[in-house]
């Protein structure tokens, strides 16, 4: 994590005097002041996540709505499409969708989610991103929709085997819900958009919130003795054992989706001989990477020893000679595993699963083995 910065410089997410009250460690991110763990630490905090319920709060990621002009929400979709290749068309009310944005060379801007709220278009978007997002989309969709900052909304995670149990309290529809739904409704009495999707690979819960309503919508349900507070750490080793992508790390405007084995997020009517291929930036490059292939992919690699493999480790075919191949993405400790974890790009030829590479770490060559993704099976409800 960086350096912490001047407290006052930092925006605050309205669970900020929350986190302060539970003891949560406090450090700059994304230009917010934000737990990156509580007094039980990463580690408990990562392994309660994958054996009941923990409770994360994402307030500084963007929310927006697009509304469309006409009045229909398929003119809504119709026109994101130009910014995205996904088939936004077809995402049904009631749910939702993983997206990109891509630049002009096949790279990706930002990943979000896009749910179909039956009249309007809901977008979650990367903290990092979310000003120039919504200068993107003022620049390209303004003729077609109206496009909606949502600043007075907080957004909270629930994410375990136990959110639904813990969430059917407080939202009688929660039970119904399967992975990817999405949609207005009723938490603990409060006008909620929920959607039944997560970033830890595991089943739960993404609530957003009124602003002024989030702390006591987290309260209630951190009463629950099943849901624990979790900070960035967990959050972020858990999103790596699920092997999904952290924007800039993982993804970034050199990235195509074809290269960071995103290929299952684009569907067949947005590539080569699709219904309504192409249209979107850099087309040409990602339906030639679909077509031909690309000459780098992102893989999961597995440590034999125990030593974490971290971001910026330069990889190697040979464990003693020749020039790198590629870089480490993502590393860490994986506790699920009990064993370190990674991920990053190798060339496509070395890409087939069980290759044995190498990582420089502190001046010595260690052995790797490519491996699939996810690390940890994920627990999504279908």
């Amino acid at each position: 994590m960086p350096v912490r910065d001047d407290q006052d410089s930092l925006k605050k997410t309205p669970l900020h005097g929350l986190h302060v009250s539970l003891g949560g460690k406090m450090v700059p991110f994304a230009g917010y002041d934000m737990p990156v763990q509580y007094p039980a630490g990463v580690l408990k905090e990562h392994l309660q996540t994958r054996s009941a319920a923990g409770l994360f709060d994402v307030s500084h990621m963007g929310q927006l709505a697009l509304r469309p002009k006409s009045g229909k929400v398929e003119d809504a979709a119709r026109a994101l499409e130009r910014l995205v290749p996904q088939d936004i068309v077809a995402i049904a009310p009631g749910r939702q969708r993983y997206a990109q944005f891509t630049n002009e060379d096949g790279g990706i801007l930002d990943d979000l989610m896009v749910a179909n709220f039956g009249d309007h278009l809901f977008l979650v978007v990367n903290a990092a991103c979310k000003d120039e997002d919504e200068a993107h989309l003022r620049a390209n969709l303004s003729d077609d929709c109206v496009i909606e900052q949502l600043s007075d909304r907080a957004l909270i995670a629930l994410q375990g085997p136990k959110a639904e149990s813990a969430l059917a309290k407080l939202c009688a529809e929660a039970p119904s819900m399967t992975f990817m739904d999405a949609g207005p409704h009723k938490v603990a009495g409060l006008a909620c958009f929920v959607s039944r999707s997560g970033y830890t690979g595991e089943d739960g819960f993404e609530i957003s919130v009124p602003a002024a309503d989030a702390e006591r919508l987290a309260k209630a349900l951190l009463e629950n003795p099943n849901v624990m507070p979790i900070g960035l750490g967990a959050r972020d080793s858990l999103r790596l054992e699920a092997g999904l992508c952290l924007y800039g790390h993982d993804i970034d405007t050199a990235t195509t989706p074809v290269e960071a084995a995103l290929e299952w997020s684009v569907q067949k009517s947005r590539r080569s001989g699709g219904a309504r291929a192409g249209g979107f930036p850099g087309a040409e490059k990602i339906l030639a990477h679909f077509d031909h292939g690309a000459s780098r992919r992102r893989v999961g690699l597995l440590a034999q020893g125990r030593a974490p493999v971290r971001e910026g480790a330069l990889l190697f075919a040979d464990a003693a000679a020749g020039e790198p191949i590629g870089k480490v993405t993502s590393g860490g400790f994986g506790p699920s595993l009990n064993a370190p974890v990674a991920m990053g790009y190798v060339p496509t030829a070395l890409s087939a699963l069980d290759t044995k590479i190498f990582a420089e770490v502190r001046g010595q060559r260690l052995p790797l083995t490519i491996a699939a993704m996810p690390f940890v099976k994920n627990t999504y409800k279908r």
